[in-house]
């Protein structure tokens, strides 16, 4: 192919140079010589034609020393730069002068609430020198002399701990199942506490009790043979004995002898005192020297409790007021806490041995079955092991018992619902475990703890509810029911009034206790507070966070400071009520904690069971 290419309409493209261009085109051509070399001037004409079109004007450019752009892009960059500053601050200036609408966190729910009043009950009744922040104006150091007095040789210092109710006494027992499932709680919801700004107190209130524990035998000791189960005497049978049920006083007023009440078989009480040190070395592991000690100490309570065989309450002056039915259930029950604060199988093997169960009242009925309180520590060690089962799944040797705990604890739940007749109800809807008697409030709110528990637990698990029989329940039934009572005990009942004191408008103003009547500064003897116990008059003090025994079967209430029935509160009482309020509280977004409570078990391999019999025709 010819390098030109072909015209368009069939000539060819080459130019010749001689005949290409006009005369015309050469006069202009002329315009591309130099004019200097032009010899002559040229008139206005030449000159036109010399010159041609008119010469463009050369373009502006700004030199910005890097670079050379030219001055109208130069001109509209920057007046865009000013523009878009001007816009921003002008929408600055807005946003500045606008009132601002700040989202606040929503309010905490009545439960959370009534969390931060429940507490502050245990600051109420801390005995001994009371720390800087204990936050109540009205309570101050108190019975700083107890076991001083003591005949035991091994203990001579009993300061501290918690009186029980609205009198001066410590009763052991009781406060040690307070404090067991104060720890239980904190290990199940410490994420809760935490969010409730409550995580802190509620430790320190656990430490308070357990610290005093540790004073109660010789906890650096690997054997004892004798445990403190009281502080103070209350028996007012023999006359006018001064003591703390007879004398109307404050504690800070106490003038009289103290006893200290020892036991050399007490397994009930000892186990309990095992399981309130065991749960809380779990609650405090992150010590790990207190934690230590608390283990140890708990180590040697149980064998103690084992070795010694015996009721504590039988004889002694806590018969009348807390005594014990018997011990099976706290042998379970001890042996369990034993289990998650040390991993060791020994003690797992105690709390699943069938033994121990049948002798605990695992196997039958009775009227108070399902019912867990200071007294009765099965329902709770059903629901801990149930806890294994669901999580852990240890398999042989432990399945078939832990089978049969799992079991029992639905049996148990199912008894919690308004479907069945296991328990009467009054008609505001609080449930009557204690079959009408008074004091229904601490067994109710226990059975809320269980049933927000139990449900969790099967929702950790991935489980949807349980069955009642052939009928199958989701956990939200046994949520309600929980709510249900805990409701109740804050207001939402016949009478509209809060039995937790201090929440809500109406709450009892007569409680039955000896330092929240007796105004500050004033100092009765013995007898001259009875005066205070017998007013009308609303308590001097507010008991802030006390829930009282509570109304009758018929929901009727009496605020008669004298009726302990209806106005005394309980350490026990109080902790159920704690345990049942953190597990119901916030939003839903927090669960238990799966984790902590194993975070002594070492990891499970099951053993095989053994082989069949052979077969033999």
């Amino acid at each position: 192919m010819s390098m030109y290419g072909r015209d368009p309409w069939g000539g060819p493209l080459e130019i010749h140079a001689t005949d290409s261009a006009t005369d015309d085109d050469r006069s202009r051509n002329l315009g591309d010589y130099d004019r200097a070399a032009l010899s002559r001037p040229l008139d206005e004409t030449q000159q036109s034609w010399l010159l041609g079109p008119g010469e463009q004007k050369k373009k502006k450019y700004v030199d910005l020393g890097c670079i050379i752009v030219s001055r109208k892009i130069f001109v509209w960059t920057v007046g865009s730069i000013l523009a878009a500053g001007l816009l921003a601050g002008f929408i600055t200036l807005i946003v500045k002068t606008v009132p601002r609408h700040h989202h606040h966190n929503p309010p905490p729910d009545n439960y959370t609430q009534a969390l931060h009043k429940a507490l502050m009950f245990f600051n109420a009744q801390r005995s001994g020198k009371l720390p800087k922040h204990n936050n109540v104006s009205w309570r101050g150091n108190s019975c700083t002399n107890d076991g001083k007095s003591n005949v035991a040789p091994v203990i001579k210092d009993l300061v501290g701990g918690y009186y029980d109710a609205g009198d001066a006494i410590k009763f052991h027992f009781p406060g040690s199942f307070a404090m067991t499932l104060l720890s239980w709680s904190v290990i199940e919801y410490s994420a809760k506490y935490e969010a409730a700004g409550e995580l802190a107190h509620v430790k320190e209130i656990i430490k308070w009790g357990t610290d005093y524990f540790l004073k109660c035998f010789n906890s650096t000791a690997d054997s004892i043979d004798q445990l403190a189960a009281q502080v103070g005497a209350g028996d007012t049978t023999k006359g006018s004995n001064e003591n703390d049920h007879y004398c109307w006083m404050r504690p800070e007023d106490i003038d009289y002898d103290r006893p200290v009440q020892m036991c050399s078989s007490c397994s009930d009480l000892s186990a309990e005192m095992a399981a309130a040190l065991a749960s809380a070395s779990i609650v405090f592991k992150d010590d790990k020297a207190y934690s230590q000690k608390l283990v140890h100490g708990a180590k040697t309570l149980y064998k103690f409790s084992r070795e010694q065989r015996g009721r504590y309450s039988a004889g002694m002056d806590a018969e009348k007021f807390y005594n014990s039915t018997m011990y099976w259930d706290e042998f379970i029950w001890g042996a369990s806490w034993l289990y998650y604060a040390t991993g060791n199988s020994t003690y797992l093997t105690l709390a699943t041995t069938p033994g121990l169960a049948k002798h605990a009242g695992a196997f039958w009925g009775g009227p108070n079955y399902g019912v867990f309180n200071w007294d009765n520590k099965l329902p709770g060690a059903q629901v801990l092991l149930s806890r294994m089962r669901l999580f852990l799944s240890p398999g042989y040797p432990y399945e078939e018992i832990l089978r049969t705990f799992h079991n029992q604890t639905s049996i148990v739940m199912c008894s919690y619902l308004p479907y069945f007749t296991s328990f009467n109800r009054t008609r505001g809807g609080l449930i009557q475990l204690n079959h009408g008697d008074p004091q229904p409030l601490q067994h109710a709110v226990n059975a809320a703890f269980l049933a927000a528990l139990f449900s969790d637990y099967l929702e950790a698990a991935d489980t949807p509810g349980w069955y009642c029989g052939p009928n199958f329940y989701s956990t939200d039934v046994l949520r309600k029911f929980a709510q249900t009572q805990i409701s109740y005990v804050l207001g939402k009942n016949p009478r509209k009034m809060s039995y937790l004191v201090g929440f809500g408008n109406r709450y009892p103003k007569h409680v039955h206790h000896r330092g929240a009547s007796i105004p500050k500064g004033s100092r009765p003897s013995c007898t001259g507070g009875y005066k205070y116990r017998d007013s009308s008059k609303p308590n001097p003090n507010v008991l802030v966070g006390a829930m009282v025994a509570g109304p009758d079967k018929f929901d009727g209430f009496h605020d008669v400071r004298t009726n302990y029935n209806y106005t005394e509160p309980t350490l026990a009482g109080n902790a159920g009520l704690v345990a049942a309020l953190i597990a119901l509280s916030g939003d839903g977004s927090a669960k238990i904690d799966k984790n902590t409570m194993f975070s002594a078990v070492p990891p499970m391999f099951p053993t095989p069971p053994p082989p069949p019999a052979p077969w033999r025709p």
